[in-house]
């Protein structure tokens, strides 16, 4: 949002506000105005309320957790235990593999290992009697070690043949059928939680010192136009974007309902600065010369005052007012072009002024 604030010469505001009219009244015999002249002019008070400045960014939402569930061990799928679209807890089973030929090896391998056992117990005796050699002693101990490490690899490789949801969400389209023949890492669904959702959104540098972790932003999605979500701020990118000078921040929102869904876009107003108090005043009010800018006040004369003022945030048709202009003062928002310095005025009735003090 821009912000004006250099100094505007009384002489020049004066020059702009003739200048811009073309028409100034022409003075009668004697250099005068000619006696009853009046400009009649809308003038609305000067304001005081809360002014936000907001930055219209586009996000795009993610879910909070959001994994591709895939299986780490060979198999024919046995079970499809999930329901595409449901909704699961974690620890949830989502798909069984024929666990057959694991239960056999596991068998084989905690056989073997009590023969191992058997040995090394037995070996631990004679060694204390010194009846076998260290060597034989230290190799009957090395083959029950790895005896032991192969039933719990066999163990893990049977808990593989059940696929479980690491957290609870919703689970995705299933990419498998009964009775297929998959390996290792195939894609069998998808999971994400959708309770809570992130807002990511790509901010430009210049606003990063007005953005803060907790600070609430707003924004609506294509899908329900009229209705307005709102999340908290919890990361703000320690570093830029080198090719866009922009930073990403991420907010969480509330998404009990699960309205809000992955991939969709969020258009936001990301408020970077609040004021309490703010004067504020209709932009039509406001004249340009360059960079500077001024306004005519009705002083108590019923005459048409040119002030300089220098303004802050705009939003919306309205400015705020930093200098230059008090909480209720009368400043002329129609019939602007028709003054000069201490012009005499006279005020539109009340109702012309209502569109101005929405």
């Amino acid at each position: 949002m821009s912000r004006f604030a250099p100094a505007l010469p009384w002489i020049a505001l004066a020059a702009l506000a003739t200048a811009s009219v073309g028409c100034k009244p022409k003075p009668v015999a004697g250099g005068g105005r000619g006696e009853g002249f009046v400009v009649q002019v809308v003038a609305v008070p000067v304001r005081q309320q809360a002014v936000v400045e907001v930055v219209p960014l586009v996000g795009s939402i993610a879910a909070n957790e959001s994994i591709e569930v895939k299986t780490e061990t060979d198999g024919v799928v046995k079970e499809i235990r999930f329901a595409e679209g449901g909704k699961v807890p974690a620890g949830e089973l989502l798909v069984a593999l024929d666990d057959t030929k694991f239960t056999t090896s596991l068998g084989e391998a905690e056989a073997n290992r009590e023969l191992a056992r058997a040995n090394f117990d037995r070996a631990k005796h004679l060694q204390a009697d010194k009846l076998i050699a260290q060597q034989e002693y230290d190799q009957a101990a090395a083959t029950f070690a790895m005896n032991d490490a192969t039933v719990e690899l066999r163990r893990r490789q049977l808990r593989d043949t059940r696929v479980v949801a690491p957290f609870a969400g919703t689970v995705g389209a299933r990419q498998v059928s009964p009775g297929q023949v998959i390996s290792r890492a195939t894609l069998l669904t998808t999971l994400v939680d959708l309770e809570t959702v992130k807002v990511e959104m790509n901010v430009p540098e210049r606003y990063l010192g007005q953005i803060q972790t907790g600070q609430k932003i707003r924004f609506r999605v294509d899908a329900y136009p009229k209705d307005r979500f709102e999340g908290d701020v919890y990361f703000v990118s320690p570093q830029l974007e080198a090719g866009t000078r922009t930073a990403l921040v991420k907010a969480r929102v509330a998404n009990a309902d699960g309205r809000l869904k992955a991939g969709m876009f969020a258009k936001l107003d990301l408020t970077v600065q609040l004021r309490e108090n703010a004067l504020v005043i209709p932009e039509p009010a406001l004249m340009h010369n360059g960079d500077a800018l001024g306004v005519f006040v009705v002083g108590p004369q019923s005459n048409a005052i040119p002030r300089v003022v220098t303004i802050g945030i705009r939003i919306a048709g309205k400015a705020e007012v930093t200098g230059g202009l008090k909480a209720g003062e009368l400043v002329v928002v129609e019939g602007v072009q028709k003054l000069f310095p201490n012009a005499p005025v006279r005020l539109a009735p009340a109702a012309a002024a209502a569109p101005y003090l929405d």
